[in-house]
């Protein structure tokens, strides 16, 4: 095995938790990061979560509140974090002396020395009916920015919202991407906000409802990463060969068609839960790890959309743990890399890039199957 080879196997190694000697100079995946979601009564201190994405090498997280006792935990840790306002308070964050009251109280006591580098403003505000949450959007981001340029943070962290795919009227072929009409003076007005500040604008793509959804007329294989014809948009002659880059450059295209080509998209949220109920196609420990490995293969390769391949895609996985006490489907609980205790949630099955990154070796299944004998049982370096 080359040296090149070599380090893009160790690193993949350790975002998935192989106990290895830690050898020093080795980079990091910079392009990934990792949903750290709080729904459960067993999940590990934070102290240890530290821990766990240190052994993983993952230098970026994302959780769904201003926690202080995650914020002073990875206080010197080099951890970025985005930080999430939850739905229920753009009413209030509206105003520019709340939004600056909250900045000062859930922001300002942690910078510097907890890095803090973005503000997720409620989170797939779009997809729900509650429009008075949706005209709240944009006005408290506005008020939240200028908080932070008032206390002179601005330069350090960015605000934006992550949205669902729902956004979206249309998403097919990718060059059709089209925002839903309702949404047009709204969507318009978050756009001109983040191309004014320079920020990104925040998807949640999951390729897993889609195939879960329509499994006779989707790939499985075209959604997991895996092998396989794809397609080619018939409008701009570009072959996706998954789905997922497909989703992003829908999004790119709806963005362009209101006047806003040049905002970068980042996928806030993305995965493959590992368990769901019978009518939840797909689900299986099996799937989850093929998507996750692919995923990760692309990402050390730096691979951007095929509409925009020399722009690194950033992406944050969903998730770091199963939350036990999240609402919904059995698959809701699902989607973590870890269990609670810090064990591996499913096998990822990296044993075949000890001699290959070819990722035509990994078999995909629509029903519930266990993983292959053949692949490396994984655990972390901070289990206990």
């Amino acid at each position: 095995m080359d040296q090149l080879c070599f380090r893009r196997v160790f690193i993949v190694q350790c975002l998935l938790g192989i106990t290895i000697l830690s050898l020093s100079g080795l980079g990091f995946v910079e392009s990934l990061g990792i949903n750290y979601g709080q729904v459960g009564n067993n999940l590990p201190p934070p102290a240890k979560v530290l821990e766990l994405l240190k052994s993983l090498r993952i230098t970026k997280t994302r959780i769904y509140d201003t926690n202080p006792d995650i914020l002073n935990a990875f206080a010197g840790s080099g951890v970025e974090i985005i930080v999430t306002v939850e739905n229920a308070m753009l009413g209030t964050l509206m105003d520019p002396q709340q939004a600056l009251n909250w900045v000062s109280t859930r922001i300002k006591p942690y910078v510097p020395a907890t890095r803090i580098t973005g503000i997720a403003v409620g989170n797939e505000v779009f997809t729900g009916d509650d429009m008075t949450l949706v005209s709240n959007l944009v006005p408290a981001m506005v008020s939240l920015q200028r908080a932070l340029t008032q206390l002179g943070l601005q330069q350090y962290i960015q605000v934006s919202t992550p949205s669902s795919l729902a956004v979206l009227s249309n998403s097919y072929p990718p060059s059709a991407g089209t925002f839903t009409p309702e949404l047009t003076t709204i969507m318009t007005q978050l756009l001109q906000f983040l191309s004014t500040t320079k920020a990104p604008f925040w998807i949640n793509a999951y390729p897993y409802f889609a195939y879960k959804d329509s499994p006779s007329k989707i790939s499985l294989d075209y959604a997991l990463f895996n092998p396989n014809t794809g397609m080619v948009d018939p409008h701009t002659n570009m072959h996706y060969d998954n789905m997922l880059y497909a989703q992003v450059d829908a999004a790119i295209f709806a963005m362009a068609r209101l006047g806003f080509g040049g905002i970068e998209v980042r996928v806030s949220e993305t995965g493959w839960p590992s368990k769901g109920d019978a009518d939840e196609v797909g689900a299986t420990p099996q799937n989850a790890a093929i998507y996750n490995r692919n995923l990760l293969r692309r990402q050390l390769g730096g691979e951007g959309t095929p509409l925009r391949p020399k722009m690194r895609l950033e992406i944050y996985l969903f998730a770091l743990f199963n939350e036990d006490m999240k609402p919904g489907p059995t698959s809701e609980r699902n989607y973590g890399l870890y269990q609670p205790d810090g064990t591996m949630a499913y096998n990822v099955g990296l044993s075949t890039l000890s001699t290959s990154t070819n990722p035509s070796t990994s078999t995909s299944t629509s029903a519930s199957t266990s993983t292959s004998s053949s692949s490396i049982s994984l655990t972390s370096t901070a289990t206990k």
